[in-house]
């Protein structure tokens, strides 16, 4: 069985909207699938892909073959998970020793009545 990773066409008529689907390369395009790992919506400005990127890795090393749009979708994704990962070590790092600093070294001490 072939594997293939493919858009599969949803919404109204001249107002496209497709799901990121795997499926066997010989169903047809709006048939049958396995997974659906992602959207795309070609009329959206800017950030207009959602794809679960672990999920189609995960696919092409079973030996799936995305198509020529999935592929660009997967890399565009591939970059956007990045710049987020690196945007937040930063800010991880700076709350832990901020968290440090506060932290008391001696526990409070009790009111005697």
């Amino acid at each position: 069985m072939s594997v293939s990773i493919r858009l599969r066409r949803e919404g109204a008529k001249n107002r496209p909207y497709y799901k990121v689907v795997v499926a066997d390369s010989r169903s047809p395009r709006d048939g049958k699938f396995i997974e659906v790992i992602g959207t795309y919506d070609p009329k959206k400005t800017g950030h207009n892909s959602s794809l679960n990127v672990e999920r189609a890795e995960y696919w092409i090393s079973k030996g799936a073959q995305p198509s020529d749009t999935v592929r660009s979708l997967i890399k565009k994704n591939k970059k956007m998970v990045t710049v987020a990962e690196s945007s937040l070590q930063p800010e991880q790092e700076t709350s832990q020793s901020t968290q440090d600093e506060v932290s008391p070294t001696a526990p409070p001490a009790e009111a005697s009545s």
